[in-house]
């Protein structure tokens, strides 16, 4: 089962870039799209590849978050959110259940410039997110990807001392994330590759992803259980369209 994740940066957007004849040539069994930015009733029009299901999660203000998933596997379930109404309204989070494992695709939020909401993320939707993901994995393994906006390691970002406490590479946001690791789940590009250099996002100023000045922030993260199943992770820089650039699983289930 091929999975790929990306962070599109506004989906009408990526429509003029070339995101469906990215999705046609990627021939992924599901795509996982963060802040599409849009509702449905904006791409009504689209043709979308066949034989996909669809589901949108839109945030209730316009033009902002938002997350859609792709599959041709119907899911034998879908919801909308983690279930909890505080964090609910921004349309962060899809799950989708298989046969075997639970997907989410997860927009996490920013700490934003001058940590305005560091608090909000690290004290309230990261714990309720690690809540919720461990509350599915009592019933079958997990993987979810996405955005997830930290950079764990140092080697996950080009110039980590001069980044210490901006957004995404707070000390409060990477300790979540190695909890949340802790508990069991497993960073899979992490299984396959060690090396620095690695990136998922790049500013758009001063030439940044030509120079892979960058970040990674966007990962797939699998239940421990799993990783007899894990086959494949991979990043691809070379697709443009967005700051970010997809991600990918491949699963042998």
């Amino acid at each position: 089962m091929k999975l790929v994740s990306w962070n599109v940066n506004g989906i009408r957007a990526g429509l003029k870039k070339g995101l469906l004849e990215y999705m046609t040539a990627c021939d992924a069994d599901v795509f996982c799209f963060q802040e599409t930015k849009s509702h449905p009733g904006d791409v009504q029009h689209v043709k979308w590849p066949a034989g996909y299901h669809v589901v949108w999660n839109s945030a209730s203000k316009k033009g902002y978050s938002g997350t859609a998933l792709f599959s041709r596997v119907k899911p034998k379930s879908v919801s909308l959110g983690i279930g909890v109404a505080a964090h609910d309204a921004e349309g962060r989070v899809i799950t989708a259940e298989f046969k075997d494992f639970y997907l989410i695709t997860v927009y996490t939020p920013n700490s934003q410039r001058g940590l305005t909401r560091l608090e909000y993320r690290t004290r309230e939707w990261d714990p309720a997110f690690l809540a919720y993901v461990l509350s599915l994995e009592r019933r079958k393994p997990v993987v979810f990807c996405g955005d997830i906006n930290v950079a764990h390691q140092e080697i996950d970002l080009t110039n980590p001392k001069t980044n210490r406490r901006n957004a995404g590479f707070t000390d409060e946001e990477r300790k979540n994330f190695s909890e949340l690791l802790d508990r069991g789940f497993l960073d899979t590009f992490r299984v396959f590759t060690s090396d620095p250099g690695h990136h998922t996002w790049w500013s758009q100023m001063m030439n940044c992803r030509a120079r892979n000045i960058g970040w990674r922030v966007d990962y797939f993260v699998a239940s421990q259980k799993l990783k007899p199943a894990l086959k494949r992770a991979w990043i691809n820089p070379e697709v443009m369209g967005s700051d970010h650039c997809p991600v990918g699983l491949q699963l042998a289930l």
